[in-house]
């Protein structure tokens, strides 16, 4: 367990302050340029960015995405982040929820966090291999219990597991898992890469076991094989990792062939979102919901204003980017002419 706490922290270490430039793909999202309207004949501030999750009304469609969990410090990081959420009316995910199944380390993941953010849509989390190992169903129940969680993501990283020093690399199964899991759960359940995007036929099959969200979670943000290769301690470690810095599907590549295929499913975007630009553009391509995790890391470790003022960048940015479209809502924006450069 004092491996996985150290792994914990240095992947917070890693990503809050990375130590060398490394090779990525770009989100793909530098593809795609609105068309402008320069002639909008709009009020700014009529833009209705309301949009529902679960039953629940979110005041804009963004949601805190899965940062940490088992690190000491995470409680902290957790805290700022529901204040926020419930401050601005967003949804919020936490990070993986094993170490604090399988320790009295609970990182801040209790129900004082729903205390904390009593209104807002909050998602538990679970890697794979633990919803397919004997204890799946289990660790799945208290994980949404231990946080009274709308929702528990299920995350699938088979390439940081097997780039990771005591990774789990058994993944037969898994796909069975997650179905007894959406059969034995009281609430419903979303399944996320965490940065090498989902094909068009993974998603195809998860769908089929009766989830109710897909997470493209593409390439172009934070490359968990790159963290994992500035944690190898010797170079062969980091060099087959490092290889691997930028695979995966680009975010925009997944949500646009995802959403061509699969017109009906109901899809969050996230991997490398910036601004509210990028937010727009995701929205367009087919995205319900557009998550950001990363690129509030810093805020989160600062206070729950810091968090609340990055988020209010994106949300003023995502307004005006509806306002020079034409797009007085949300279901304006996703059909707002959007052009491949």
């Amino acid at each position: 367990m004092k491996d996985l706490i150290q792994r914990k922290n240095d992947h917070l270490d890693i990503v809050l302050h990375p130590t060398a430039a490394v090779k990525k793909c770009t989100t793909g999202f530098e593809q795609w340029r609105f068309d402008h309207c320069a002639l909008p004949e709009l009020n700014l501030d009529d833009i209705d960015l309301r949009t529902s999750l679960f039953g629940k009304t979110l005041n804009a469609p963004l949601l805190i995405g899965s940062m940490t969990g088992g690190a000491s410090r995470a409680a902290e990081i957790n805290r700022h982040l529901a204040q926020a959420a419930q401050a601005l009316g967003l949804a919020m995910g936490v990070g993986s929820q094993r170490v604090a199944l399988e320790s009295d380390v609970n990182s801040g993941l209790t129900r004082e966090l729903r205390q904390f953010a009593p209104d807002i849509v909050l998602l538990a989390n679970l890697g794979a291999a633990q919803i397919a190992s004997p204890k799946g169903q289990d660790y799945a129940r208290r994980a949404v219990e231990m946080i009274d969680a709308d929702a528990l993501i299920i995350h699938l990283n088979p390439l940081q597991e097997a780039l990771q020093r005591n990774g789990d690399r058994d993944w037969r199964g898994v796909l069975n898992a997650i179905e007894e899991t959406v059969k034995a759960l009281p609430v419903p359940v979303i399944v996320k890469e965490v940065g090498a995007g989902l094909s068009v036929d993974v998603a195809r099959r998860l769908l089929e076991t009766g989830i109710a969200m897909l997470d493209v979670a593409g390439a172009g943000g934070t490359s968990w094989a790159a963290v994992e290769g500035e944690r190898a301690t010797t170079a062969h470690g980091r060099t087959v990792a490092m290889a691997f810095a930028d695979w995966g599907i680009p975010t925009a590549q997944a949500l646009h062939d995802l959403h061509q295929a699969l017109p009906q499913a109901q899809l969050i975007a996230s991997g490398g979102i910036v601004d509210g630009i990028d937010v727009a553009k995701a929205l367009r391509l087919g995205a319900s919901i557009v998550s950001q995790a990363a690129g509030v890391l810093g805020s989160a470790t600062s206070s729950a204003q810091a968090v609340v003022d990055h988020f209010q960048i994106i949300l003023d940015q995502l307004r005006i980017a509806c306002f020079c479209t034409g797009s007085a809502s949300l279901d304006q924006l996703r059909q707002a002419t959007l052009v491949r450069v």
